[in-house]
């Protein structure tokens, strides 16, 4: 176990150890972070590929003093270094990608381009790896007991975390954060894009017995038909129903307790920063005007935790990168809160019995 007496959180953070400045090994830390540098198939704005290596510099600002978890990162937070190769090939076959939809967004037929049919093949085909280097590299970690934390990365980067997931512990609920539905199939085409992510995990993956989706203000009529004939495993909590209860007199607190009541006995977190308002951060890929403030998605999370349920794991993606540190700043703050929220609702097996997943729907 790390040694963390000659450890003082209260000093500038030392960025020669991992994120936030921690002093822990992979070995010795209980949470691991991913990072998955990959945005072959946005289809606005760019840069969440680089997003991991702000966060990590950006981390050195945050306190690591946290009073309502009790201070769990001390059971230790660690963040592996970015796969370059991983990076390069997510460089090369964005700019295909960049191609490919220029070249379809002017009308033209796909089936006359041999080029563009080859791009499409290469980027479905690298996709497909992507995500079976997430699955593995996630299963690996759940299998020696850690908890993982996927950090984007495209919205696309957690679909092999999810069947490691599923692996792990049998049924479970998404609680999905984001501005979009994201059930489109195949979006322009590619199989696995960010825009595609649940209905994927929804088809490919049946543990999932229920998708919860807050924040949502964009999205097109094939997913709110999606939507519409999905109800007993799908449920949407507009931006606008929300917003519109608020203005007649309901607390957040009462709107919480129904979305709680949504969600199985194990919860994990798809975390698409685009759902909160872009005030927050406004350089992600597709920002719309609208959604949630930082504080309604941790005090939520508070409430799945203190209902028994059991807080599993979470992605957070699409933080982009713009002219100045801000995006990352406060994707650096998000990750810091959900990872010390994440420790402490999985205490130690000598503390407490984890309870098992089953539904409690």
């Amino acid at each position: 176990m790390t040694d963390l007496s000659r450890f003082d959180s209260n000093i500038a953070s030392n960025p020669k150890n991992t994120i936030f400045g921690l002093p822990f090994t992979e070995e010795d830390a209980r949470l691991i972070i991913v990072p998955v540098p990959w945005e072959v198939t946005v289809s606005s704005g760019s840069g969440t590929s680089r997003a991991s290596e702000h966060i990590f510099n950006a981390s050195m600002q945050v306190d690591v003093f946290d009073e309502e978890t009790s201070n769990a990162w001390r059971q230790g937070i660690f963040m592996r270094h970015p796969d370059r190769k991983l990076l390069m090939k997510s460089d090369y076959l964005r700019k295909e990608a960049e191609l490919y939809i220029n070249y379809i967004s002017k009308g033209e037929e796909l089936e006359k381009n041999s080029f563009m049919c080859k791009s499409l093949k290469e980027i479905n085909e690298g996709s497909a790896n992507l995500n079976k280097w997430v699955y593995e590299q996630t299963i690996s970690l759940l299998r020696d007991d850690k908890l993982v934390v996927l950090l984007g990365g495209d919205h696309s980067v957690p679909l092999g975390y999810m069947k490691a997931i599923a692996e792990k512990h049998g049924e479970f609920g998404i609680l999905q954060i984001d501005a979009h539905c994201d059930l489109r199939k195949a979006y322009e085409n590619f199989e696995h894009s960010h825009a595609s992510i649940m209905f994927n995990a929804l088809r490919d993956i049946p543990q999932i017995t229920k998708l919860v989706q807050l924040g949502t203000r964009d999205y097109s009529e094939e997913e709110f038909t999606y939507i519409s004939n999905n109800k007993q495993r799908v449920v949407t909590y507009f931006d606008r129903y929300l917003k519109e209860k608020m203005f007649e007199g309901a607390t957040w607190r009462s709107l919480t307790d129904e979305i709680v009541q949504q969600l199985p006995s194990c919860v994990y977190i798809s975390f698409d920063v685009d759902g909160l308002d872009p005030k927050l951060c406004p350089h992600t890929g597709s920002p719309v005007n609208g959604g949630l403030e930082i504080e309604q998605v941790i005090y939520l999370i508070k409430k799945i935790i203190e209902s028994g349920r059991r807080f599993i794991g979470f992605d957070l993606d699409e933080i982009a990168i713009g002219e100045s540190n801000f995006d990352a700043n406060v994707g650096a703050r998000i990750l810091w809160k959900l990872c010390n929220m994440l420790v402490a609702a999985n205490p130690l097996p000598l503390t407490r019995k984890e309870p098992e997943c089953t539904t409690t729907m």
